[in-house]
């Protein structure tokens, strides 16, 4: 039997993701199982899940995942790279998976394997130098400086799904990983698209439907009736805690701004300066924004100073298996993982309370980032928030 990795945030879970575990079926067998590593309460694009973690997980259980194991806040919420090299990090030492699969817009692996050995290369480093050095961004120069070598080869560079499957690419040869890459082609709509007629929409323009009170427009067939209801409950969202983000940055001295990750560049002084005179998140976001400072890094940036997180916290690789959730194939993974796993597999909550004391620090942070993120619904207090603690996986 395979066991096929995927790393996503499921946010929200929607006919895309569904055709992805589909074709997994299809290709690996009706009997494969699928081993998902979700980011947890907060995404990459610097903000609060839609739906929280168990939530999610509970979702992508009922469309076809068997497992589902938490990518903790200090890789979810980080560049590609780190995101990348987290989950990657997770699906291998669980030592049952056998293969990565992930949505790309080239849909074969060749053009993203090239590209990231030339990322690995000495001459792309060198040249990725002298491009930062004038000025740009490093998205651009890291383009201009694959473009230099690879020629037309390096578009593959400018799509979401293509940036991130070279990352799971170099990040499987940075740890050694055993594990196989296999991508399928991503259809329907591109990363932070609208809405265009075709058969699956993107993740954000479903967020913003489930954002809108009241919701009178179904957004069947992207998500199922009862999935629609579950998210548009309470939503969550950075913004419906305005207040206390901007509370929380104009506490902090301009040091800490220093202390965050990818703050060089005189950024941190920058958002330092902003913050004293933003009145809502966008307008903070759009007085830090240049042509150096891209707008995502500048919102993970703000998201990790209100979580209270530095980049020392982030240690090389998540120390832990934190299970979110699992079907009856999971659990019988779970078995396996008793004796095949090499990190500390958490099922009961309470044992993240017993780990060792680096993957317990992580854990302690992760409860901090679970509590604050109760903040962000629509309507605080409206139900009692979940605790890292005391909230058991999902199992179906």
């Amino acid at each position: 039997m395979h066991t096929i990795g995927v790393i996503a945030e499921y946010n929200p879970f929607h006919s895309g993701h569904g055709h992805h575990l589909r074709m997994l079926s299809q290709t690996f067998g009706p009997d494969c199982a699928v081993v998902c590593v979700m980011s947890g309460n907060w995404v990459q694009r610097g903000d609060a899940a839609l739906a929280d973690k168990w939530t999610r997980a509970e979702l992508a259980l009922r469309q076809g995942a068997d497992l589902i194991l938490e990518l903790p806040t200090l890789w979810a919420v980080s560049s590609a790279e780190s995101f990348a090299r987290g989950g990657v990090a997770l699906l291998t030492a669980t030592g049952v998976v056998d293969t990565l699969s992930f949505g790309s817009e080239a849909g074969t692996l060749s053009p993203l394997q090239a590209v990231a050995d030339c990322l690995e290369s000495e001459a792309w480093r060198c040249l990725l130098r002298q491009t930062l050095a004038q000025g740009l961004s490093f998205p651009v120069a890291r383009q201009r400086a694959a473009t230099a070598l690879l020629g037309e080869n390096a578009q593959c560079l400018r799509h979401p799904n293509n940036n991130l499957g070279i990352e799971y690419l170099r990040a499987l040869r940075s740890l050694g990983s055993p594990l196989v890459p296999h991508t399928i082609p991503r259809l329907g709509a591109g990363h932070d698209q609208g809405q265009t007629g075709l058969s699956h929409v993107s993740a954000s323009y479903l967020r913003e439907r489930l954002l809108e009170e009241p919701g009178e427009t179904s957004l069947a067939p992207h998500l199922s009736p009862q999935a629609e209801a579950r998210l548009r409950a309470n939503p969550a969202s950075l913004a419906f805690c305005t207040q206390g983000v901007l509370a929380r940055l104009r506490g902090m001295e301009a040091e800490d701004f220093s202390h965050l990750p990818d703050s060089g560049e005189g950024l941190s002084h920058r958002l330092y300066d902003a913050v004293q005179s933003a009145d809502s998140l966008p307008a903070l976001y759009q007085l830090v924004k240049t042509k150096r400072y891209p707008l995502a890094r500048i919102r993970r940036l703000v998201l990790w100073a209100f979580l209270g997180l530095t980049a020392q916290d982030r240690l090389d690789a998540p120390p832990y298996l934190r299970v979110l959730g699992f079907t009856a194939k999971g659990q019988h993974l779970l078995r396996q993982m008793k004796t095949t796993a090499t990190l500390p597999v958490i099922v009961k909550p309470a044992h993240g309370a017993k780990l060792p004391s680096e993957a317990r620090r992580v854990f302690t942070l992760e409860a901090r980032c679970t509590a604050l993120y109760d903040l962000c619904r629509r309507e605080f207090g409206r139900v009692p928030g979940k605790n890292e603690y005391t909230q058991n996986p999902v199992r179906l």
